[in-house]
């Protein structure tokens, strides 16, 4: 995720809360993942402010949506990937999918509300086991945490996901939204002031030495080697 997808994710939604022609929003990455977190290099050179930020867009955007949102689930869901999850009404894995939430190994703090909406729903010691080590955890994990609606085939996950947008969308829309309101009405602004004080953390965090150092680490270890690059590289 780079700042302009941010961007771009924000704007999609927001588009879509106003659109009265659209009923639902279907949820689902391209290639081999859903989404594999922020993209570091990216992030170093635009690291979000405590504020307004490409990051914060998609947050209120997320936290504000109110029809049904559906996300299929496959390869990686890491970080980001992870916690922007939260705010998905179905959520379908696909027998692949890998959750992680890695903030504190790159000497971060967890985003999206997670602080506040993980432990609400596993109880803190589960939320603890998840962000406090960062442990990757996989489709059926994530099943009996109550983390996804259900796993499926990957064969299947679209059409699964599909199925069950398709289902909502004939539903009568005025009442599909209100309804939705309400669930979230009890843990909206507990949400919101949980964003607030990660964007304020993560903010400080993000220009810390030990963040710098991490992030650079992370960078080097999984920046291709220059060989392979040129020789994977096509002209411009």
């Amino acid at each position: 995720m780079t700042a302009a997808m941010y961007l771009r994710l924000a704007g999609l939604l927001n588009d879509a809360a106003k659109d009265e022609g659209t009923r639902v929003v279907l949820w689902h990455g391209a290639g081999d993942s859903f989404c594999a977190g922020n993209d570091v290099e990216d992030f170093l050179k635009n690291p979000p402010g405590p504020g307004e930020s490409p990051q914060a867009r998609l947050m209120n955007a997320l936290v504000d949506f109110d029809k049904p949102l559906v996300a299929a689930v496959h390869g990686a869901a890491i970080g980001g990937g992870t916690t922007m999850l939260l705010h998905a009404d179905f959520v379908y894995a696909g027998e692949s999918a890998k959750f992680q939430m890695p903030f504190i190994n790159l000497a971060l703090v967890p985003e999206f509300g997670s602080s506040f909406s993980l432990p609400a729903r596993l109880g803190h010691i589960r939320a603890a086991k998840l962000i406090l080590l960062g442990l990757p955890f996989d489709a059926r994990r994530a099943a009996d945490l109550g983390f996804v609606t259900q796993v499926v085939p990957d064969q299947n996950l679209l059409a699964t996901a599909m199925e069950t947008a398709q289902k909502l969308a004939a539903k009568p829309a005025g009442a599909l939204q209100a309804s939705k309101r309400l669930l979230k009405h009890p843990v909206r602004e507990q949400t919101k002031a949980a964003m607030k004080a990660e964007n304020e953390a993560f903010s400080a965090q993000v220009r810390s030495e030990e963040a710098q150092a991490a992030l650079n680490a992370f960078l080097q270890k999984h920046r291709p080697d220059s060989s392979k690059t040129k020789k994977f590289a096509t002209p411009a």
